[in-house]
């Protein structure tokens, strides 16, 4: 079983790092465990002409793209803030989620192949926003987009969201034991998550890639 966990937060000894921390330390012994530090990697974060053309990968992103091809478990985590992720990781899914690696439109019909079937996932997210407050007044947006738009869309499944909030005015401190608990249950349970056989289309995309390049 091999997780790749990924920090989300654009600076250093936050909560979010705290999560992942706690997260790699209760996965099931003999796990194979990669992390990425989004915040340590060297990418342009901005699709320019969005899939006009291609965009070369830079060292970085192609070596997450390796990981995230070879995980069975993705783990990431983030800040909520204005009621989405941080530009960072933005930048990170439109850069490293592309045609032809994570997912691949029709062209008869207005369907997609989910590309990243066979892996689940986990998004463990921080918020000054209450709970209650998120689902009566915001819908749940956010976990609704990240579940459904992002991560269910390229195949991951099951893909959960977890929700640590509010973090504001000693509650993270507060409520830490509890969500150290959280997190365990997740780390834990991961490995019994009923997955797909996986699939690996890097290859091919980057294959792809490369054909599209030297077309005249």
């Amino acid at each position: 079983m091999r997780y790749l966990l990924i920090d989300g937060h654009p600076d250093s000894d936050r909560l979010t790092t705290a999560l992942i921390d706690h997260y790699a330390a209760n996965c099931p012994a003999g796990a194979d465990i990669d992390r990425l530090i989004l915040r340590d990697m060297a990418f342009d974060p901005v699709l320019h002409q969005g899939y006009a053309r291609p965009q070369k990968w830079e060292a970085d992103l192609e070596r997450a793209a390796r990981l995230l091809d070879g995980c069975d478990h993705l783990v990431i985590a983030f800040p909520m803030w204005w009621g989405g992720e941080p530009a960072l990781v933005k930048g990170f899914v439109d850069r490293l989620l592309l045609p032809h690696f994570t997912f691949r439109y029709h062209e008869h019909d207005d369907w997609w192949d989910k590309l990243m079937e066979g892996r689940s996932a986990d998004a463990l997210v921080t918020m000054d926003t209450p709970g209650i407050f998120l689902r009566f007044a915001y819908h749940n947006s956010i976990k609704h987009r990240w579940r459904k738009q992002i991560l269910q869309f390229c195949g991951f499944d099951p893909a959960r969201f977890h929700i640590f909030a509010p973090v504001r005015k000693g509650s993270a401190e507060k409520n830490w034991p509890k969500w150290q608990a959280r997190v365990a249950r997740a780390a834990n349970s991961a490995v019994g998550l009923k997955r797909k056989p996986r699939q690996s289309h890097l290859a091919n995309f980057l294959a792809y890639g490369k054909s599209r390049d030297e077309s005249p």
